[in-house]
């Protein structure tokens, strides 16, 4: 998660899911630089296994991600071979680009 080319987009917050439980995610998090498309990164403290497309806890990632500034429509579930234990990867819509890159993203496909 201290890695060199991630942006950590929120701190720690709790996401509830479709059955109102509780997880604690530790970061929302991105890299730095990409083409195009941006994976949302969700690091939590124990196993989420199986919650991967949970529409309750997306939402809870989504309205922490509009406390620190993001506007725009909604993220769905990511590739599930990218999904992990303890990691819940989500996919952006287009719009989302220019709230990454008010975090400092940068858009490689724009040097082309």
């Amino acid at each position: 998660m201290n890695n060199d080319t991630d942006i950590q987009l929120s701190g720690p917050f709790k996401a509830a899911d479709g059955s109102n439980r509780a997880h604690d995610a530790q970061a929302i998090r991105i890299f730095d630089e990409g083409y195009g498309a941006i994976e949302v990164y969700v690091d939590f403290k124990a196993p989420i296994s199986g919650l991967h497309k949970d529409k309750s806890l997306i939402a809870s990632v989504l309205a922490q991600l509009r406390t620190v500034g993001y506007k725009g429509p909604e993220l769905t579930a990511g590739d599930p071979v990218l999904q992990e234990a303890r990691l819940l990867v989500l996919e952006s819509p287009d719009e989302f680009a220019t709230f990454a890159a008010s975090k400092g993203w940068k858009d490689l496909s724009e040097d082309f």
